[in-house]
């Protein structure tokens, strides 16, 4: 029978690349400790190397939807506000003309 493959989560990925990017630990130290290849442990740092501004972007994207819909939600209430005021207007004016 071969070799099953292990898979690992996205977050552990992420843990091991930060511990040897960040200088945490030596690359020799992690590969021992979690028991990866060389090459696993580069293309891991590599992906978060090339995905980490992505991980910023998508904080963008979120509180630019957030604004969005928070910039509807007043041009609501301005538009609301605007006809009572007009007819607030219309209605004094009435009022005042009798």
């Amino acid at each position: 029978m071969g070799r099953k493959r292990r898979a690992f989560s996205p977050e552990f990925k992420f843990k091991v690349a930060m511990e040897f990017l960040t200088r945490q630990k030596r690359r020799v130290d992690v590969l021992r400790e979690y028991q990866i290849s060389d090459g696993t442990l580069q293309r891991w740092c590599a992906q978060v190397r090339e995905r980490g501004p992505e991980i910023f972007a998508a904080d963008d994207q979120s509180r630019m939807a957030e604004q969005a819909g928070r910039i509807a939600e007043l041009e609501r209430v301005i538009g609301r506000l605007t006809v009572e005021l007009q007819a607030a207007k219309k209605a004094s004016m009435w009022l005042t003309s009798r």
